[in-house]
C-alpha cells in the first residue's frame, strides 16, 4: 500500500482537523495510508508518528486546534535535520508529505523537495489570510467570528458607559482579521497596517461621533498598528479635555484562535483536503491548494514564497463610508 505524510506546522487554528479528516478519508478511499506526524517538522526530525485511518479521524470535525499537534523547529534550518528528517520519511515508505500550513511552513517542506526530490502538496492555512495565490485560508473566517462575538459583547458596556473602546485583534503583518471584523461589528473606526491613518484622523473621527450624538466609539486595531493599551493611554492625553469619556481597551488576543470552526471552515478545510489528495492521486507533483475565483485549484508551491497578500482598498472604503 502507498503511504504518504501528513503533519500540520505553525500557529494552530480552527479547522485543521476538519483537514486532516479530510485527507485521512479521502486517502483511505484511494487506497492510500496516512502516517500522520505528531509536532509538525519536530516530529519529522524525531520520528514521531503515529498511522491515521478511517476510524482514528472520527469525532474530531468539530474540534479546534490540531490532534496531531504542532510546535516550532528551528532545527529544520539546518541541513542536517532536514537530511535525517527525510531519511525518516523514506524509511517509513512515504511517496508525498502533505504540509497544512502557512508561507513559513511551505518553504521548509519545499526545501525537502529542492534537496531530495521529495513530492510536497501545501495546504494553506492561517487566521491572517494573507497566504499569497489563495483568496482563502483555512482558520480566518472562525477567526473572524470569534473577534466578532467578543466586540459585539464589549460594544454592549461601551454604549451603557458612553466610552470610547479600543480592541486589538491579531493582525501582525496583515489587517484582514481588522479589516472583517470592523465592518462586522459596525466599529467607528478601523485600523490595519496596509492602510494606516494618522493620529489626527483618529482624533477627529472620535470627535465626530461625540458631535453627531453618538456617546460612545469602537475602534478595532489590528496588532501590525499599534498596541490597543499604548494607543488608548495616548487618545486619552491628547483628548482630555474634550469630554469624550473614558477610553478603554481589550486585547482579544488567542481567543481569536481556539475554539470550533465555523460551518464555512469546516467546509472549506474538507474541500482542500479532498482535492489536495485527488490531485496527488492523479499525478500531480510540488503545489499548493489554492481558492482562487471561487474555486479549488492548484498552484506551484513557490508561489507563495516571499510575498503576503494585501486587503483590496475597496474594502477599506467600504468600511469607512459606513462608519463615520
Amino acid at each position: 500500500m502507498k503511504r504518504i505524510g501528513l503533519l500540520t506546522s505553525g500557529g494552530d487554528c480552527p479547522g485543521l482537523n476538519a483537514c486532516i479528516r479530510a485527507v485521512v478519508r479521502t486517502a483511505s478511499y484511494y487506497g492510500l495510508e496516512t502516517v500522520g506526524f505528531i509536532r509538525g517538522f519536530k516530529g519529522l526530525v524525531d520520528n514521531d508518528f503515529k498511522i491515521l485511518d478511517y476510524k482514528s479521524v472520527a469525532g474530531i470535525l468539530q474540534r479546534g486546534g490540531t490532534v496531531l499537534l504542532t510546535a516550532r523547529e528551528p532545527r529544520f534550518k539546518d541541513y542536517q535535520y532536514r537530511k535525517k528528517a527525510y531519511e525518516n520519511i523514506k524509511k517509513l515508505g512515504i511517496d508525498a508529505l502533505f504540509v497544512i500550513g502557512g508561507n513559513g511552513s511551505f518553504q521548509g517542506a519545499y526545501l525537502l523537495q529542492k534537496e531530495f526530490g521529495l513530492n510536497v502538496i501545501g495546504i494553506p492555512k492561517t487566521i491572517d489570510n494573507d497566504i499569497f495565490g489563495t483568496e482563502y485560508s483555512i482558520g480566518f473566517d472562525t477567526a473572524v467570528n470569534n473577534a466578532m462575538e467578543a466586540i459585539d459583547k464589549i460594544k454592549d458596556t461601551t454604549m451603557s458607559h458612553e466610552r470610547v473602546f479600543i480592541v486589538e485583534v491579531m493582525g501582525r503583518d496583515s489587517g484582514f482579521i481588522a479589516l472583517e471584523v470592523g465592518l462586522a461589528t459596525g466599529a467607528e473606526i478601523t485600523l490595519i497596517p496596509e492602510y494606516p491613518l494618522p493620529l489626527h484622523i483618529v482624533e477627529e473621527k472620535i470627535l465626530k461621533a461625540k458631535s453627531m450624538g453618538k456617546g460612545f466609539a469602537i475602534i478595532v486595531v489590528a496588532e501590525g498598528v499599534a498596541s490597543a493599551k499604548e494607543l488608548a493611554e495616548i487618545l486619552t492625553e491628547r483628548l482630555k479635555d474634550k469630554d469624550i469619556g473614558e477610553i478603554r481597551y481589550q486585547v482579544l488576543g488567542y481567543i481569536q484562535r481556539g475554539g470550533s470552526p465555523t460551518a464555512y471552515d469546516r467546509i472549506m478545510a474538507s474541500k482542500f483536503g479532498v482535492f489536495a489528495v485527488e490531485k496527488y492521486v492523479a499525478g500531480e507533483k510540488n503545489f499548493m491548494v489554492a481558492f482562487e475565483n471561487g474555486s479549488v485549484v492548484s498552484k506551484p508551491l513557490e508561489v507563495s514564497f516571499g510575498k503576503i497578500r494585501v486587503p483590496n482598498i475597496k474594502k477599506y472604503e467600504i468600511n469607512n463610508i459606513l462608519s463615520l
